[in-house]
């Protein structure tokens, strides 16, 4: 939601100016304070972030039989996973 983030793709200026007041501040309860005034602001108009995490999935091990690696070209998952195939436990 600020404008030096990362993923930044728009700014709310009330937010911009609230975030960057909490990050100068040093007393806990005002923190707080203006944190909560964010997250409300955010509410009310009905912000999101998504948040996600980009995870790479593979299977190995000795019960993999068939790890479906490189089963498509330039694709660097251990997929499609319903070609993974498990040795049966013993």
């Amino acid at each position: 939601m600020t404008r030096n983030g990362i993923y930044a793709s728009g700014v709310v200026p009330e937010i911009e100016d609230l975030f960057q007041r909490q990050a100068r501040e040093l007393d806990r309860k005002k923190r707080q304070a203006l944190l909560a005034q964010i997250q409300q602001i955010m509410h009310d108009r009905v912000l999101h972030v998504p948040i996600y995490e980009l995870a790479f999935l593979w299977g190995i091990g000795p019960r993999v039989e068939e790890a479906a690696v490189d089963h498509i070209r330039g694709f660097s998952y251990s997929a499609p996973y319903e070609d993974l195939r498990l040795r049966p436990s013993r």
